[in-house]
């Protein structure tokens, strides 16, 4: 189940991150970022993004309007997505 936001980011070269097409609640998008920071280089990187993570998902925790939730979570795993490309590309 692809939605457009995935079809563009086949379109533009960037591989999705795995297992981000599944994502539908924001428990599942909590859990999948977590796990998405044991990729990151260093302990301290871990550390910053773990607790980024914490604080936006406790700022949303109120959110309702499920179209806004979705905008979320699309723009969480393509920033997760960025991340981690910027911080496992072979130098």
């Amino acid at each position: 189940m692809y939605c457009a936001f995935y079809k563009q980011q086949r379109r533009e070269g960037m591989p999705p991150v795995v297992g981000a097409e599944l994502i539908l609640t924001p428990v599942q998008l909590y859990r999948h970022l977590l796990r998405c920071c044991r990729q990151l280089p260093t302990a301290a990187m871990q550390k910053h993004y773990r607790h980024a993570i914490r604080q936006s998902y406790t700022s949303h925790a109120d959110e309702e309007d499920p179209e806004r939730i979705q905008m979320i979570i699309q723009r969480a795993i393509s920033d997760a997505n960025w991340i981690l490309d910027k911080y496992t590309k072979k130098k």
